[in-house]
């Protein structure tokens, strides 16, 4: 259990069946009556955002996450297969699970799985990725760092927007959080 007074930002608790994160707090003492938080707060499995008011010292169940390093193995069918790193045991994960962060992932690439109890809340990938251009618009002469950009498909079939003097075959750094190149490699 833990006290509203004690939430700050990235806490999370347990409410109606659900794990939430604090991604705001206000501690509030108005002159009239008694003082209590009010929060902002997003759940984990769907991603919507509510704002919830807690009476000061209130308490509620917080959730307990693990975290665990596992590497992408191979795709079987629909599912991503995945070894923990420590204990070697394989997992399968649904392309759902993952959410639209799957379209960078890649065979071999180490991930953070966040788990809670038995269910999955996030997969994390790295914040920058390296992947190969497989298909884009060829380059012309005089095409500038400074000029526009193009779309270019990479090898997990991502569509990232770049600079026009990028040729198939390149390989690019991608920012993972953003969806937005980085550069050459």
């Amino acid at each position: 259990m833990i006290s509203s007074n004690d939430f700050r930002t990235g806490v999370t608790i347990v409410l109606d069946g659900s794990v939430w994160r604090v991604i705001e707090f206000l501690h509030v003492k108005p002159g009239k009556g008694s003082a209590f938080v009010r929060t902002k707060l997003k759940n984990s499995q769907t991603g919507s955002v509510v704002e919830r008011t807690f009476r000061a010292g209130e308490t509620v169940p917080q959730a307990t996450l693990e975290k665990s390093e596992m590497q992408h193995t191979y795709k079987d069918g629909e599912d991503f297969v995945f070894m923990d790193m420590e204990t070697y045991e394989e997992a399968s994960l649904k392309e759902s699970e993952i959410g639209d962060r799957v379209k960078y992932l890649k065979d071999g690439m180490t991930v953070s799985v966040v788990r809670w109890g038995e269910q999955v809340l996030e997969v994390e990938l790295p914040n920058s990725v390296i992947l190969e251009v497989v298909e884009t618009d060829p380059g012309v002469k005089g095409d500038t760092a400074t000029g526009g950009t193009k779309p270019a498909i990479v090898e997990t079939g991502a569509q990232v927007m770049v600079p026009l003097f990028i040729t198939k075959g390149e390989r690019i750094r991608i920012d993972t959080r953003t969806d937005s190149y980085q550069g050459r490699e």
